[in-house]
């Protein structure tokens, strides 16, 4: 099932510049971005963003806030966020305050989503799109090591038709398929050029 749009709201023009990444499962989306979070650590001038996600907190994958379902929608519903959409049984949610952030001239990384993306669109007029995917059998390969779907479920999976990406913004694909450097340095360039780019 595609991620539903919960949340979009017109939001004022930023200053500075919000990055989001997507990609298939598998592709190694956290991994990709956790080589380039050690290698700003201590960039003040740029930050990642911690959802909030109606996920235990010791689920595993990305730093996180969680919530609960009720506590989701009554931050929804209060505004909370600048996006947020439904995905596999989860809520996501990327807090209003980026907003704050970007205005003081930050680049910020945000995990999101394919089907999400017309939300970030709107939601940021500075908007950059990274892609992070991989070959098909790398995919298969990771999903399955990850022990949490049967083979035909993987299969499915895979076979889900990719939302086309378009948006009002540069959109920039990095492959995954070979060594984590070689992606992770790939997304360390570009952040590096947004920043230069904000200054």
């Amino acid at each position: 099932m595609e991620a539903e749009i919960v949340t979009a709201r017109p939001l004022p023009v930023a200053a500075g510049t919000m990055v989001v990444v997507v990609g298939p499962s598998g592709a190694g989306k956290d991994s990709v971005m956790s080589y380039a979070a050690r290698h700003f650590a201590g960039e003040p001038r740029l930050g990642f963003v911690r959802r909030v996600i109606t996920r235990p907190p010791d689920a595993g994958g990305e730093a996180h806030e969680a919530v609960d379902a009720a506590g989701f929608q009554a931050r929804a519903a209060a505004g909370a966020f600048a996006v947020s959409w439904d995905a596999h049984g989860l809520s996501y949610g990327i807090p209003r305050e980026t907003l704050d952030r970007l205005s003081e001239g930050m680049t910020l990384v945000a995990n999101g989503s394919r089907s999400a993306l017309p939300a970030f669109a709107a939601a940021y007029e500075r908007l950059k799109v990274v892609l992070i995917t991989a070959r098909a059998d790398i995919l298969a390969a990771r999903l399955a090591a990850r022990g949490r779907e049967s083979t035909e479920a993987i299969a499915r999976r895979l076979d889900r038709a990719v939302p086309e990406i378009v948006v009002a913004a540069d959109t920039v694909v990095i492959d995954n398929s070979g060594a984590l450097e070689e992606a992770g340095d790939a997304l360390v360039r570009l952040l590096a050029s947004a920043l230069a780019r904000d200054d």
